[in-house]
């Protein structure tokens, strides 16, 4: 006996992190990074240096590499010197990884709500959102600058979820970076975790993660995540 659309699930929300996740723009992160700093005389940021940074907002970073560095410019002028690079190169270039670009059409198609949350400014996802047309399928979108705290705090995961109307723990978050994962558990919501760094998999933080990908974007696949999906989900 076929279900009535009465009793039937509602297709699962899905909040997508943007750098790293969808999108590899940590090199363009990484080389505006780099260019901001030899402007401040800092000529030896490696890209291991870098990497210590993923899944943390840029202003955050920012503030620590201030100290780090002993800068005297003000974060605000960094920020905007960061910023200004990066969307050159972001607007130039930004790689959509293919299956994740598979698994949102797949979303899309099926109808699950959808929003991105980025610990990035509105400008620079903006601009990556455009530059590879996925701004058509991800129309919600919350900054890091449009709430009070970064990941790891809840604040853009949640805001997302209130932005989309759902139920925070109906949600499902996709993210590379253990901050971010942190903030999902956080927020109450299931997480897909997808180490961009895939040293980094044996983070306590994707612990929380309801199914992770220890090889990041090499194993990942849009059908094992959306099968995944498709799972009842156990109550506690």
């Amino acid at each position: 006996m076929n279900a009535s659309p009465a009793s039937r699930v509602p297709p699962t929300p899905v909040i997508f992190d943007l750098d790293g996740t969808l999108v590899d723009s940590e090199p363009n992160y990484y080389e505006a990074g780099r260019r901001l700093l030899a402007g401040y005389g800092v000529a030896d940021f490696s890209w291991e240096h870098h990497t210590r940074f993923i899944g943390i907002g840029t202003r955050e970073t920012l503030e620590i590499l201030r100290r780090e560095f002993g800068l005297d410019a003000p974060v605000e002028e960094l920020l905007a010197g960061k910023n200004r690079v990066y969307l050159e190169l972001a607007r130039a270039h930004t790689e959509v990884f293919p299956e994740m670009r598979a698994l949102v059409e797949q979303l899309a198609a099926a109808g699950h709500p959808m929003a991105v949350a980025s610990g990035s400014s509105r400008a620079a996802i903006e601009a990556v959102l455009a530059g590879t047309g996925l701004d058509a399928l991800l129309t919600t979108v919350v900054s890091a600058e449009e709430v009070a705290h970064g990941k790891p705090a809840p604040d853009v995961f949640l805001e997302a979820a209130r932005r989309l109307g759902v139920d925070p723990a109906a949600c499902v978050v996709l993210e590379d970076a253990a901050p971010g994962a942190l903030a999902a558990h956080r927020a109450g919501m299931r997480c897909i975790a997808v180490p961009y760094v895939a040293g980094t998999a044996g983070d306590p933080a994707f612990a929380h993660a309801g199914l992770l990908f220890r090889d990041g974007q090499r194993e990942f696949t849009a059908r094992a995540a959306y099968a995944w999906l498709g799972r009842p989900v156990r109550s506690s």
